[in-house]
């Protein structure tokens, strides 16, 4: 066991098939909406695990639960913090790893980005940047199933393979073709930000009179209300069971893996990172 409980009366463990996501700003020491890792301390991070022992009445051994611990084989969570992860039903038995991708936090932020910040609607032309990330490709799948034309961007010609594969209308190579070019060839008025940049300022140099931007990349600035999720929770899960929408993940194997690190920081992972303790 690692940590500390200071009840233990009220306590959970995860064991090591937890399934732990990737998170970059973390190490960044920047204004975050999480700390950033404390030297000599065990990371933390969102995870998925199966209780072994439970001694909080919300909370059944062999339950999954969803929530912030240290990054290891086995983690306690102290009760007085229990309330703060997810109990997961998983009635249609998705894999672990979809629980902190597709049905879990990056889902739900393509979902309430398009659905509540962005007021989707059928017929417009929405542009998606880092389109082939754990966010963006549930946004593009979600905006095509609500009539929308959807472009994206990513950076490799594989990344761009796959979003015409889940049925992007247009996909780009942002590094080697011209963002500005590209949009200017195909109007639009949506623009789903999750990177800033060059890229913003090429959209804000091409998004129609009365364009909205979703601001995805900047997270930290702007989290200021927890979002009512029930319906992310109803219907996310069922379209992920059956093939509705189709998720790419990039799982690495075992603890000791500071590589899969760097890979998420330079790009080369292709889908939700994580790292699986099975």
């Amino acid at each position: 066991m690692r940590g500390r409980m200071r009840d233990p009366s009220t306590s959970l463990s995860a064991p090591r098939d937890g399934l732990k996501r990737i998170q970059p700003f973390s190490s960044t020491g920047a204004a975050s909406y999480n700390q950033a890792f404390t030297l000599g301390k065990p990371l933390e991070t969102l995870a998925v695990g199966e209780v072994i022992k439970s001694e909080h009445p919300d909370v059944k051994v062999g339950a999954l639960y969803r929530g912030r611990f240290d990054f290891a084989e086995y983690a306690v969570v102290p009760g007085e913090t229990v309330k703060q992860g997810t109990v997961l039903e998983n009635k249609e038995g998705l894999p672990a790893t979809n629980l902190v991708g597709s049905v879990g936090m990056p889902g739900a932020t393509a979902w309430v980005g398009l659905y509540e910040i962005g007021k989707i609607k059928k017929g417009e032309t929405i542009f998606i940047s880092a389109a082939s990330g754990a966010v963006g490709q549930i946004a593009g799948q979600l905006a095509k199933r609500e009539g929308l034309k959807v472009i994206g961007s990513a950076g490799s010609d594989s990344k761009v393979a796959f979003l015409k594969e889940i049925g992007f209308d247009v996909a780009f190579n942002y590094k080697t073709e011209d963002t500005q070019a590209v949009l200017e060839a195909n109007p639009f008025s949506l623009y789903f930000d999750n990177v800033g940049g060059a890229t913003l300022d090429a959209v804000l140099a091409t998004i129609q009179p009365g364009g909205r931007i979703i601001g995805c990349g900047s997270v930290s600035r702007f989290i200021v209300f927890m979002h009512d999720l029930t319906e992310f929770q109803k219907v996310m899960p069922g379209l992920v069971k059956n093939g509705e929408i189709k998720i790419k993940e990039h799982v690495t194997k075992g603890i000791d893996n500071g590589e899969a690190f760097l890979d998420m920081l330079e790009g080369r992972n292709e889908g939700k990172a994580v790292i699986s303790l099975e």
